[in-house]
């Protein structure tokens, strides 16, 4: 069975002497890039077989994993919800309402019933001659250990690890007699009412929790090294409201709004790269009124680095500035010398008072969940690697992965690999191929092999820390990746798959 034949089921190996169930496409993960892939599978093949294997207990991946007090998305959920599904919401969503949505189109489209929770790869095997992968898997839930085969994998496991966050050590963290948390690993008992917070961290994570639990902590700190830029969109975008009043079918506002948000960052990514100055003035003015009188901005709000050289927080309604103008929240900017029994003692010698510290301080990166692969018995070392258009590995037969964008919304860019992955699976078929490989062309001996991302277009600390283990680029088409979604949206649905850059067998 390969990936140009059809099947109705998935079938075993049983009958040519093994135990391994077959399907003819794996997904690994079940948050928004698998729900995605899985989507595309069933509309696209709908005679061929799938399984999704997700290592958590249920769908949704960072919207399952992440439970801190406030938790919701920093994109807009007209462009982070799916094309194919209109969103009918506020732009800024709760995860729990993320979750639903998942849920929906789980549902709707009947993938439940390809989704295997529990289940964690723990290796994956090509072999050349049988030309297919086998797949070790781990069940959490039993501590069973299973095998699957298949011809295609197809990895939406994201880009970090979802079991452990980034947690620096600070001196004297043994000291402290309060609780230290990580919003990755948020327990559900944690009362935080009347308590003194110290949120470490000034990006995403840290403006969204910092209001939600200001509004019952006795006080809540946010302590950053440095400052982050900021942006304060309204939860529910003017124009959805118009949209409401005239009585616009969700469709018809879905799309709307989607053509709306992308067009408003297109031109923040664009004017990133044309007019920094521009856009830091922009980004600063919109936050001054939003900020208590004769607040330090030059302190707490001017960051050292060009804007969109990391993510822009997003802040709806402002709600992270409001707790700053009635006095639960306040920002100290400096370097923690050491913990102390009953804080965090800065550089400046100040003490801040804390029963509670929150390390909202990253994640560490997780290429491919970590997953070791072999190819015809060589382990792949990725970071010796180059990606193919952001989509595939360069000598790595019959693998794809997603991959979102980081200043636009994850799923848009889905939803094109999606597209590009499909488009491939399609032309194999056509041609009577079983394999795909990724392959430098005569044409690019000598190319200049680059960083995974180069610090100058996005130095955030979680992809500085981890350049050594990720893949490579390189300096000509199909061998980059991380284009901006205004030049991709173009380039990914014309790719040229008999370019040379693609062998097939």
């Amino acid at each position: 069975m390969t990936v140009t034949e059809t099947v109705s089921t998935s079938e075993t190996t049983e009958a040519r002497g093994g135990a391994a169930e077959h399907v003819d496409v794996l997904v690994v993960g079940a948050g928004v890039s698998g729900i995605d892939a899985a989507y595309h599978l069933r509309e696209r093949f709908p005679d061929r077989s799938f399984a999704v294997l997700e290592a958590q207990d249920d769908r949704g991946g960072t919207w399952w994993t992440h439970r801190y007090p406030g938790v919701r998305s920093d994109s807009d959920l007209f462009t982070y919800g799916y094309r194919f599904k209109p969103w009918r919401g506020p732009s800024i969503a709760a995860g729990g309402e993320i979750l639903d949505y998942l849920d929906e189109v789980i549902e709707e489209n009947d993938l439940q019933k390809s989704i295997r929770y529990h289940h964690r790869v723990t290796a994956a095997r090509w072999s050349g001659d049988e030309q297919r992968w086998t797949v070790d898997v781990t069940r959490s839930d039993t501590g069973e250990q299973l095998q699957l085969t298949t011809d295609f994998v197809w990895m939406c496991s994201g880009y970090y690890n979802h079991t452990k966050p980034y947690q620096p050590h600070w001196e004297g963290m043994e000291k402290f007699q309060g609780v230290v948390v990580h919003p990755q690993q948020w327990p559900e008992d944690l009362d935080h009412s009347g308590k003194r917070v110290v949120v470490i961290g000034s990006g995403s994570t840290a403006s969204t929790l910092i209001p939600a639990i200001a509004k019952t902590a006795a006080h809540v700190t946010m302590l950053q090294r440095s400052p982050s830029y900021y942006f304060a969109p309204p939860t529910t975008h003017e124009l959805a409201v118009t949209l409401a009043a005239l009585d616009i079918p969700a469709e018809w506002t879905h799309e709307i709004m989607r053509r709306q948000y992308m067009q408003q960052f297109d031109w923040l990514a664009r004017t990133s790269f044309e007019a920094p100055d521009e856009l830091h003035t922009f980004l600063i003015d919109s936050i001054r009124p939003l900020l208590p009188e004769g607040f330090d901005i030059e302190r707490h709000f001017m960051p050292r680095y060009r804007p969109w050289q990391q993510r822009i927080a997003v802040v709806p309604d402002g709600d992270f500035f409001a707790a700053l103008r009635e006095g639960t929240a306040s920002i100290v900017t400096d370097t923690i010398e050491t913990f102390t029994e009953h804080g965090i003692r800065v550089s400046s010698g100040e003490e801040i008072p804390a029963d509670i510290v929150v390390t909202a301080t990253g994640f560490n990166l997780a290429p491919f969940a970590d997953i070791p692969f072999t190819v015809d018995g060589e382990p792949v070392d990725f970071a010796e690697r180059i990606t193919w258009r952001g989509v595939m590995i360069s000598g790595v037969p019959n693998m794809a992965y997603t991959f979102g964008y980081f200043r636009h919304s994850w799923t848009l860019r889905a939803d094109l690999v999606s597209d590009l992955v499909s488009r491939l699976l399609e032309h194999m078929q056509d041609t009577g191929a079983r394999t795909v490989v990724p392959t430098l062309r005569p044409e690019d001996a000598g190319m200049q092999v680059r960083p995974w991302s180069d610090p100058e277009n996005f130095n955030a600390g979680y992809v500085l820390r981890s350049q050594h283990l990720l893949f490579k680029q390189g300096d000509r088409e199909p061998w980059t990746h991380m284009i901006e979604h205004e030049q991709e949206v173009e380039i990914l649905p014309k790719a040229d798959l008999d370019d040379g850059s693609l062998v097939y067998r």
